[in-house]
């Protein structure tokens, strides 16, 4: 049975205009009984629409039954964030088809993605064109370092803006503006507001959003769709979670 295209729905939330919550869970951070309990706490709570899962370096060689019990523990979508061609499994309902169009290393741009087509294809995993732009927060993320990639400068919003629309041109589905796991700040509210005047394609905003009124200020910016991450990893993650979730969930109907 074919199953139903995780970014068709995406679609038709976003022309409704409601927005959404992402988590990311790095398998990395949790092991797969943690990630499960975690996934299963963002599902029940209502706020959470997707759970992204992957990193910029993988150390275990578990990534496969990771998704398993991620998938096995939630009813939302659970969409793959991988950071090489060894981020894969069938388990997951779609695939962020990343294209670091921020950098200019072709491995990023278009390498990864000639090693994994083959694999995505016989597993049946759904590939979203995501065109993902990193951009300056104040530290060296993990991403930056190991994509070998300088960010977007944070004070150049027609720079990014432009990216954005030329991914658009290209047919890229999604654009992803990235601060970096653990980023001391976030994504610049002007240059969200930019990108999302030129383009017409989803914006996921991800990176720095730590509380409520941070996420409200982004989606405020323009933002689709907002991701957190590291957030999970701190006293009281989960907590902030929720409140995050509640707050997205009511953006818009103050």
């Amino acid at each position: 049975m074919k199953r139903p295209s995780v970014f068709e729905a995406l679609q038709k939330k976003v022309a409704k205009g409601a927005r959404q919550y992402w988590i990311l869970l790095d398998p990395d951070d949790f092991s797969p009984r943690e990630a499960s309990r975690v996934a299963k706490s963002a599902g029940s709570a209502g706020g959470v629409d997707a759970v992204l899962i992957g990193g910029s370096l993988l150390r275990h060689n578990s990534f496969d039954l990771f998704v398993k019990c991620v998938r096995r523990s939630i009813s939302i979508p659970v969409i793959l964030f991988p950071g090489d061609a060894t981020q894969l499994s069938g388990h997951a309902d779609a695939l962020l088809y990343l294209s670091l169009i921020s950098g200019r290393n072709p491995v990023n741009l278009i390498g990864e993605h000639v090693k994994a087509a083959p694999i995505i294809r016989r597993l049946g995993i759904e590939p979203i064109a995501t065109a993902y732009m990193l951009v300056e927060s104040g530290a060296v993320t993990s991403v930056e370092f190991m994509s070998d990639t300088r960010p977007l400068p944070r004070a150049k919003p027609d720079i990014a803006a432009a990216h954005a629309l030329a991914a658009q041109y290209l047919g890229m589905k999604l654009v992803y503006l990235e601060a970096g796991s653990g980023a001391p700040r976030t994504v610049p509210c002007e240059m969200i507001r930019k990108v999302k005047e030129l383009i017409d394609i989803p914006l996921i905003v991800g990176g720095g959003i730590r509380d409520a009124e941070t996420a409200e200020a982004i989606l405020a910016a323009g933002a689709d769709i907002i991701v957190t991450g590291n957030l999970l990893q701190k006293k009281g993650g989960e907590e902030m979670m929720k409140k995050i979730g509640k707050a997205v969930k009511g953006f818009g109907r103050k």
